[in-house]
């Protein structure tokens, strides 16, 4: 089992601590005031918008060395949802993994909404979520935290796929908030 530590206390916090519990996980939330609070998590979820994370990474990179780092952001610009705020051929996973070299970052979890993953499932099926990045054992650690709670797991490839899933993410966001699809549904993988 995995010792879990969450930065974000927000819906998707929450509903990753669940996930993570079911699998019989320990799991740790932080807000971001506790910034003196240590992780000791081998697993370190980033619950939190994508503009957040620079005073995550200033804050605490040294102890995330050597961790699995997981990185759920969609950085869609909030302002006009018409854009990624990031370079078109970069991702934010892309960005947090040159701010953390010693790190495995991995991205995950952005494509689902908090509901669905709490309640684990998407329709009739269980919740999909979709796992990129270079590291396999950190994509396998995060892939058993997912299957460990009945929820399905499909590895989407090498980092560089971070960005389409930031894409499906962005996409995703913008259909609810035009209310065209409800904040808890969405896209799940039939495999």
């Amino acid at each position: 089992m995995a010792h879990v530590n969450i930065i974000g206390t927000g819906n998707m916090g929450q509903a990753i601590a669940s996930v993570a519990t079911k699998g019989g996980n320990t799991v740790e939330l932080f807000s971001r005031a506790d910034a003196q609070t240590p992780l000791t998590g081998d697993v370190v979820v980033l619950a939190l918008p994508y503009p957040a994370l620079a005073d995550v990474i200033a804050e605490r990179s040294e102890q995330l060395v050597g961790k699995t780092i997981v990185d759920i952001t969609n950085p869609v610009n909030f302002e006009t949802f018409d854009s990624l705020t990031v370079p078109a051929d970069s991702s934010a996973t892309a960005e947090l993994t040159k701010a953390l070299p010693n790190s495995s970052v991995v991205k995950a979890f952005n494509t689902n909404f908090a509901g669905t993953l709490a309640s684990g499932i998407n329709g009739e099926r269980p919740t999909t979520v979709l796992i990129a990045g270079d590291d396999a054992d950190a994509k396998d650690r995060v892939s058993q935290i997912v299957t460990d709670a009945g929820l399905s797991a499909i590895d989407a490839g090498a980092e560089s796929r971070a960005r389409e899933l930031e894409s499906i993410g962005f996409l995703q966001i913008t259909l609810a908030a035009a209310e065209k699809i409800q904040w808890t549904g969405g896209f799940n993988v039939v495999a």
